[in-house]
């Protein structure tokens, strides 16, 4: 069994260096109201209230983000066939969390609501994929830099977005360290070296400063190299294939390959930790590992459902709170920014709307700790150039530990995009099977669950059915289940000032898309310009 030591020594032959980091002196900051309970405290009193001990110093805070990734597909998770020992590592050494709720289910809107601690549909042109991220709206790395905090990023951080029109003088994550290149990677791999990176960014900080690093893993995105998956010796057979996908060689091949993915960012993963074990840093540094939507297949990524919005979550802080923990709270990633503020004793703005996690990290305790964690709310809006006039697919999503209810707000349109591109899935060999069998027995229902209209609402027993195949909300021994819910949700999005639920939603139709139009959908397509049929509603 995998112990704290392990975490701090797992340089291979080599015991940890647990040097003391030399003291920082940042002044002290205000803390936040809590939600939750009314006590305005922050991370370091409730750590001495719940354990009786004094808590470290201000930790380093490490974030690390892959890209495309579902929440079952990491060894600590159970999947027996993608090997994640740096993930597990992780996990083991602190929290796993077994419900952690993306806010989109796409990358752009996803990072800018992990980055403001908000929800993408209060964030204007960041809500939605590849327009601008305007400036005015406060990050959690710019707050920890004032704050003496040596802050950056490697590999993909906010976006993909137009950042440097929007104001801002580098990418919202923070400043990039992006030098270090590989000669030779397999196809489909990014050559960025993100540890090689990492490097230099320690090397250029200060002496003395805590760092906040950004380590955005470009993998597993798509383009994979076909057959990678095989060629490294895992077998077809041992796929767990989704309920929402054939289950043919075509689609398991593609699985593993998507697997080998994820090994390389873990790979890089297990480097940054030597590296900080090697230094003597890794005890006092708040380690959070995720994803920022679902794995890139039809009917997950860019939608509402389990595998689109349930992503991978290990956090630990050795220094500060216990490990070997599965916790089953809902969380939500709005709750990030105001995790690192709290921690680092700076003061959560009050327009962030997530909550801390640190009382969920400092009770010791597994399963469910934090009675009021029971809900989180995730959208989408415009995806891909998917549609004529370069219109989205509006959709919101709560999330309980029993059910998902989505509300589609255009169920006329096709959540795919239109025929006979489907531009929101990426596409792959599981998008290209499903396609050219959408007419054959085999492939027509799984066509039909990824690209076919949508009715407005839809309920799923996510318990019994963690694949979102078998809508509720039709059911009359659902309906009160239905009717809770869908009141939950109209009273929670219009406190969050939701504009699909103020009248005000076409709004996101207006919003630039920065990259790649498709004129040959029809209408609007001009690339960076708002759409004036929807412009009015910027007054």
């Amino acid at each position: 069994m995998n112990t704290r030591r392990d975490f701090l020594c797992a340089v291979a032959g080599a015991p940890a260096l647990l040097v003391p980091c030399p003291p920082d002196s940042a002044p002290s900051q205000a803390p936040r109201q809590s939600t939750n309970t009314g006590i305005r405290r922050n991370g370091r009193e409730l750590h001495q209230a719940v354990t009786g001990l004094a808590a470290p110093r201000r930790p380093n805070i490490l974030f690390v983000i892959s890209d495309d990734q579902s929440w079952l597909h990491a060894g600590a998770a159970g999947d027996r066939v993608v090997k994640t020992p740096a993930f597990d590592r992780v996990a083991q050494a602190g929290v796993l969390f077994s419900n952690a709720i993306s806010n989109s289910p796409g990358c752009a809107p996803s990072r800018a609501a992990i980055l403001t601690g908000r929800p993408h549909w209060q964030l204007e042109e960041a809500g939605t994929h590849a327009s601008y991220f305007p400036s005015k709206f406060q990050v959690y790395p710019d707050l920890l830099r004032a704050a003496g905090y040596h802050v950056g990023l490697t590999g993909k951080g906010a976006g993909p977005c137009n950042f440097k029109d929007a104001g801002w003088k580098h990418n919202p994550a923070g400043p990039a360290w992006q030098r270090r290149r590989f000669d030779n990677v397999p196809q489909g791999i990014s050559p960025e070296d993100y540890a090689g990176n990492f490097d230099d960014f320690l090397k250029d900080r200060p002496a003395g400063q805590p760092f906040c690093f950004w380590f955005g893993s470009h993998e597993p995105h798509r383009a994979y190299l076909k057959g990678a998956g095989v060629k490294s010796g895992k077998r077809l057979a041992d796929v767990a294939v989704p309920p929402f996908l054939p289950d043919c060689e075509e689609v398991r091949g593609d699985i593993l390959d998507y697997y080998t993915e994820i090994e390389h960012f873990d790979r890089q993963l297990g480097k940054v930790l030597d590296r900080l074990a090697q230094a003597g840093e890794l005890e006092n540094t708040l380690v959070v590992v995720t994803a920022d939507n679902g794995m890139p297949f039809p009917r997950a990524k860019a939608n509402l459902y389990e595998y689109g919005i349930h992503l991978p979550l290990a956090v630990a802080w050795p220094a500060r709170f216990k490990g070997g923990r599965r916790v089953e709270d809902i969380v939500s990633f709005l709750d990030f920014a105001p995790t690192f503020l709290e921690a680092a004793g700076v003061k959560v703005p009050e327009v962030m709307t997530g909550r801390s996690l640190l009382n969920v990290l400092d009770s010791s305790r597994s399963g469910r700790v934090d009675a009021q964690r029971i809900a989180a709310y995730s959208g989408r809006e415009r995806h891909s150039h998917a549609r004529r006039d370069n219109l989205g697919y509006p959709c919101r999503a709560l999330r309980t530990p029993e059910y998902l209810y989505v509300r589609n707000f255009a169920p006329g349109r096709w959540p795919a995009g239109d025929p006979e591109g489907f531009h929101d899935i990426d596409n792959g060999p599981s998008k290209e099977y499903l396609v050219a069998r959408r007419e054959r027995p085999e492939g027509r229902r799984f066509f039909e669950l990824a690209c076919a209209r949508r009715p407005g609402e839809e309920l799923f027993d996510i318990r019994k059915d963690p694949g979102c195949v078998n809508n509720l909300a039709a059911s009359a021994a659902h309906a009160a289940a239905r009717q809770r819910l869908a009141a939950e949700f109209d009273r929670t999005l219009t406190a969050l000032k939701d504009p699909r639920l103020l009248g005000t939603g076409d709004i996101f139709e207006s919003y630039p898309r920065h990259s790649p139009m498709r004129p040959e959908l029809g209408g609007f397509a001009e690339q960076g310009q708002y759409n004036p049929a929807f412009r009015r509603n910027r007054e």
